[in-house]
C-alpha cells in the first residue's frame, strides 16, 4: 500500500540487488578498463612492427638505389647477359623471361582459382569427403616450400606424364601450382564475405544459382579476389629455387620462347650475377633488384587499379 514502510525483507531485497547491480557494473567498467589497455598495447605493437617494416624496406630501397645508380640506364633492359663486361651486360632476356612465365600465371591461376573458389563455396557440399579432401589439401599446399614444387614440376611437367621440357611452359605451370592455394583461399573469403541477402534476394527474383553468381556474388567479391592474385603475382615474380629445377638457366642470349628454347627470369639472373666475386656484377645485381621491384610495381599497379574500379562500380 501506497505510503507504507517498506518491510524489513523488501529492504533487504532492494539492499541485495543494489549491492549486486554495484559489483556487476565495478566488474564490467574494469573489464573495460583493462580491454582499453590491452588494445592500447597491441595497437602500439602493432604500428611499431609496421613502422619496423616500412624502414627497412625503405632502407633497402635506398641502398639499392645508391648501390645501382651506376647501372640505372636503358642499356640495362635492351642488353643480354654477359660473364665477362660488366659493365655492358644487362638483363634483357631475363625481363621478358620473367613477363612471359609471370603472364602464363596469371592466364592459368586467376580461372583455375576462382572457379575451383567459386565451386567450394557455392556449389560443394560440406557433406562430401571429396570436398573435405580438396579443402584439406589446398589448406596443406599453401603451406609448401616451394622447392617442392619444383620438384613436383620437374618430375610431372618437365619430364613425367606432360614432358614439356625445360621451356617456359613448364616454369608457369610449376608457379601456378606454387600460388594457387593463396588465389582460392582469398577467393573463398572474398565470395563468404558478400552477404547472404544479395544471394536470397537474385534467388527471390527467380535467377538461378549461375546467374546468382555471375551477376552478383562475383562483381562483389571481385577486389577481394584481386587482392589474392596481387599476392600471388608478387611471389611468382620473386620465385628463384623452383625455376632453377625446371629447366630456368642462369645464362642465355637469345629471347626465350613460350614453348621452345632456353629461358631465364629476373630472380635467377640476379642471383647469377651477386655470386660472381667482380665488384661490378654484384652493382649489376642490386641494379637488377630495382627492375624486378618496377616490374612487381607496374603488375600489382594494374592489379589494384582494376580492383579500386570494380569496388567504385559496384
Amino acid at each position: 500500500m501506497a505510503g507504507s514502510p517498506m518491510s524489513p525483507v523488501t529492504g533487504r531485497t532492494h539492499l541485495a540487488a543494489a549491492g549486486a547491480r554495484a559489483v556487476t557494473l565495478r566488474s564490467l567498467e574494469s573489464t573495460d578498463r583493462g580491454d582499453r589497455i590491452t588494445s592500447a598495447v597491441f595497437l602500439s605493437l602493432l604500428l611499431l612492427g609496421i613502422g619496423i617494416a616500412l624502414l627497412s624496406l625503405a632502407a633497402i630501397l635506398v641502398w639499392s638505389l645508391i648501390e645501382g645508380a651506376p647501372r640505372l640506364d636503358l642499356n640495362l633492359l635492351t642488353n643480354g647477359p654477359s660473364t665477362v663486361r660488366p659493365a655492358e651486360a644487362g638483363f634483357r632476356t631475363a625481363l621478358l623471361g620473367s613477363i612471359m612465365v609471370v603472364g602464363g600465371v596469371i592466364f592459368l591461376v586467376v580461372p583455375i582459382g576462382v572457379g575451383a573458389a567459386v565451386y567450394l563455396e557455392e556449389y560443394a557440399s560440406r557433406e562430401r569427403w571429396w570436398n573435405r579432401l580438396i579443402e584439406l589439401n589446398i589448406q596443406n599446399l599453401a603451406g609448401v616450400p616451394s622447392i617442392v614444387f619444383g620438384i613436383l614440376g620437374l618430375a610431372f611437367i618437365v619430364r613425367g606424364p606432360l614432358s614439356l621440357g625445360f621451356v617456359a611452359a613448364a616454369g608457369s605451370l610449376t608457379l601456378t601450382l606454387l600460388v594457387l592455394p593463396t588465389v582460392i583461399i582469398a577467393a573463398r573469403e572474398a565470395i563468404r564475405a558478400v552477404p547472404p541477402s544479395i544471394r536470397e534476394g537474385a534467388f527471390a527474383l527467380g535467377a538461378t544459382r549461375w546467374q546468382t553468381v555471375r551477376r552478383e556474388v562475383l562483381p562483389a567479391a571481385l577486389p577481394g579476389v584481386l587482392t589474392g592474385v596481387i599476392l600471388a603475382i608478387a611471389r611468382a615474380t620473386g620465385e628463384a629455387a623452383p625455376l632453377l629445377l625446371v629447366g630456368a638457366v642462369t645464362f642465355t642470349t637469345v629471347n626465350p620462347g613460350l614453348f621452345e628454347g632456353a629461358y631465364s627470369t629476373l630472380p635467377v639472373q640476379i642471383f647469377n650475377y651477386s655470386s660472381r666475386p667482380q665488384a661490378d656484377f654484384r652493382v649489376l645485381a642490386v641494379a637488377g633488384v630495382i627492375v624486378m621491384l618496377g616490374l612487381v610495381l607496374a603488375m600489382n599497379s594494374v592489379a589494384v587499379w582494376l580492383r579500386n574500379r570494380f569496388e567504385q562500380s559496384w
